[in-house]
C-alpha cells in the first residue's frame, strides 16, 4: 500500500505543482486539463486551462492535485485545517533547505528549529494555502542540546 496526499486548489494547482517539481527535485508525470476531459463530459468553459489530475513524483513518493471549481467548493479559499503534507529528512541542512524554498511567500508557523523531539522541525502555509511540516528525522544517538 501507499499513501497519497492529494491537494485542492482553487485554479492554482499547475502553478502550485511546478513550483512543488522544481523545489524538491520532482517530476510532474501527468497533469490532465479539464479541457481534456473525454467527450460527453460536461464542463465550463472557464476552466478549460484548470487541471483536473496532477500527479508530480519525487523518488518514490507523490503527490496529486486538482483544481477546484468553485461552485462545488465554495470555502476553497479559506485557510485548509485539520492537516499538514509532512515531509521527513535525515538531514537536518536538507530539510531546513527545503523549508526555506517551500515556505517562500507564504507563512511560516512555526521557524526551523531544533525541538525536543528533532534536530530541526518547522510548519508554515505556503504561498498556496497548503499547510506544510518539515521535519528531521534524529539519529539513534542524537539527544536535545541542553539534555
Amino acid at each position: 500500500m501507499k499513501i497519497v496526499t492529494s491537494l485542492s486548489l482553487p485554479g492554482t494547482c499547475r502553478e502550485a505543482f511546478d513550483f512543488y517539481a522544481e523545489a524538491l527535485g520532482g517530476k510532474i508525470i501527468a497533469a490532465i486539463a479539464y479541457g481534456e476531459a473525454p467527450p460527453g463530459v460536461e464542463m465550463d468553459p472557464a476552466i478549460k486551462d484548470w487541471l483536473m489530475h496532477c500527479w508530480l513524483q519525487v523518488g518514490d513518493q507523490a503527490l496529486m492535485g486538482s483544481d477546484m471549481h468553485p461552485a462545488y467548493t465554495t470555502d476553497m479559499h479559506k485557510p485548509k485545517d485539520g492537516f499538514d503534507v509532512t515531509l521527513h529528512f535525515d538531514d537536518a541542512r536538507e530539510a531546513l533547505r527545503i523549508f526555506d524554498r517551500l515556505s517562500q511567500g507564504g507563512e511560516i508557523r512555526m521557524p526551523f528549529a531544533e525541538t525536543s523531539w528533532s534536530p530541526g522541525f518547522g510548519g508554515f502555509t505556503d504561498r498556496f494555502g497548503v499547510p506544510w511540516m518539515i521535519n528531521t528525522i534524529p539519529a539513534a544517538d542524537w539527544a536535545p542540546k541542553g539534555a
